[in-house]
């Protein structure tokens, strides 16, 4: 597919704000990267120094953002013809696909290797993994491949808490696992409930999402499916033992009004209430994600705290 932006990839326009560029880091993306990591870190077994936390989490947010760039610059012709990303920097004509590429490679390097000094390689070594599978995997492979872009591809945004974990213990748990598989497990409802939504755009792009491959039907069956393995996996911290009985019956409830969220989803077959049940899973599934690790980081602190008391 060419390119149809607004500049060539050899364009210097020069006129670049900062802002720009802090866009090419997909904020929005990297919100939720650096509170899912700051979770994994605070809820870890043993201790890191303020500064080295604040460090680490700087790091993964910059490598998240780095790879957001990274996107931005290979994704530049698809980023044109679609709504929902034709005022990014890259197709605005307000940075060029060299300075994107340039801005990426340097947040990668710098992320991964400050990263892996100031608290271990096992840290590094997951943050650049996650680096290399959103860029190249995700993004250059599985993107424009496969209608199963986003399960796959998933893994990419799931790692975060895992590497705030790996940030404090230098090593990959099951606990690390079960926080990497909820946000894994979320991700396909998560962004199919979009695409059901925003079909049209992705059909423009010529992008496989399942709802344009498989049709809407199969695509209401996978969200469903995924959505209750999610609400299974949720409450794994409780049955494993490093989450109490209160979080349990929180991330229940929440599993449970996502589920009903996919199953109204599932029910419906009229084009219009399709779109606004996907419209409303879509939203809850944003509140979804962000309550679970705020219920499950507060559940650990409190713990954490009277066993302090009372050791």
């Amino acid at each position: 597919m060419a390119y149809i932006g607004n500049q060539s990839d050899n364009t210097s326009w020069g006129g670049a704000e900062v802002e720009d560029y802090f866009a090419l880091l997909k904020p929005r993306v990297m919100s939720l990267v650096i509170f899912t990591a700051i979770v994994g870190l605070l809820i870890a077994p043993g201790t890191l120094h303020p500064l080295l936390a604040f460090v680490a989490i700087l790091c993964i947010a910059i490598g998240a953002g780095a790879s957001g760039a990274l996107n931005m610059w290979y994704d530049a012709d698809i980023d044109a013809v679609m709504s929902r990303t034709i005022n990014r920097p890259i197709p605005a004509g307000r940075v060029t696909r060299q300075e994107a590429l340039g801005f990426g490679l340097v947040l990668s390097f710098f992320s991964v290797a400050i990263l892996g000094l100031v608290t271990n390689w096992v840290a590094a070594g997951l943050l650049a993994f996650t680096i290399f599978f959103y860029a190249v995997i995700y993004t250059m492979w599985l993107k424009r491949w496969t209608p199963q872009n986003i399960v796959i591809g998933g893994a990419a945004g799931a790692f975060p808490p895992m590497i705030g974990w790996a940030a404090v213990t230098g090593t990959v748990t099951i606990e690390s696992t079960i926080l990497f598989l909820i946000t894994f497990l979320w991700t396909p409802p998560h962004f199919w409930a979009l695409a059901l939504y925003k079909k049209g755009d992705y059909e423009q792009a010529g992008i496989p999402m399942l709802p344009n491959v498989a049709g809407e039907r199969n695509t209401q069956h996978q969200i469903l499916i995924y959505t209750l393995v999610l609400a299974a996996i949720s409450v794994a911290p409780t049955l494993l033992g490093f989450a109490s009985l209160a979080y349990g019956l929180v991330a229940g409830g929440l599993s449970a009004a996502f589920t009903f969220y996919a199953v109204k989803l599932w029910l419906q077959k009229d084009n219009v209430a399709l779109k606004k049940a996907a419209r409303q899973l879509f939203a809850f599934s944003l509140i979804y994600l962000f309550v679970v690790y705020l219920v499950l980081l507060a559940d650990v602190s409190v713990a954490n705290y009277f066993g302090g008391i009372g050791a």
